[in-house]
């Protein structure tokens, strides 16, 4: 594939650990962040059990964010695509710092039956303009 160009593609399956976050941008554009849980489990050398949790900060832009708002809350379990993006901004006491989060372009609820029960089909979000967005 070398020439081709490349892949920035991410799939996650967990839960949320705090309810969305839901706000706008000045220029009215909607957007949530995410905590979202996954685990791994596995048996060390000596056969005992281990669950080692990975906690990922997701980024939902427009139409995305506002369905994350209104049926997704803390537990809830989804399945997330998008990409990987970092960003760079200067704090208070003049310190680069840096996160690395990622831009949901796909959201799957998977709870079934119960609170989200009145919870729309999968979505997908349109072509991604946060960039021309106002974000630190």
């Amino acid at each position: 594939m070398a020439g081709k160009g490349s892949v920035n593609k991410v799939i996650l399956v967990g839960n949320l650990g705090t309810d969305p976050g839901v706000q706008e941008t000045p220029s009215g554009v909607a957007v949530a962040t995410l905590s979202l849980a996954t685990n791994e489990v596995f048996k060390d050398s000596e056969g005992n059990k281990n669950n080692v949790v990975e906690w990922h900060r997701i980024v939902l832009w427009r139409q995305l964010a506002k369905v994350a708002g209104e049926y997704l809350k803390k537990g809830s379990k989804v399945y997330i695509e998008g990409r990987l993006k970092t960003r760079s901004w200067e704090d208070s006491d003049g310190i680069i710092r840096n996160v690395t989060e990622i831009i949901g372009e796909r959201l799957t609820m998977l709870d079934g039956k119960g609170d989200n029960q009145d919870a729309p089909p999968p979505t997908k979000a349109p072509p991604p303009e946060e960039d021309k967005q106002d974000s630190k």
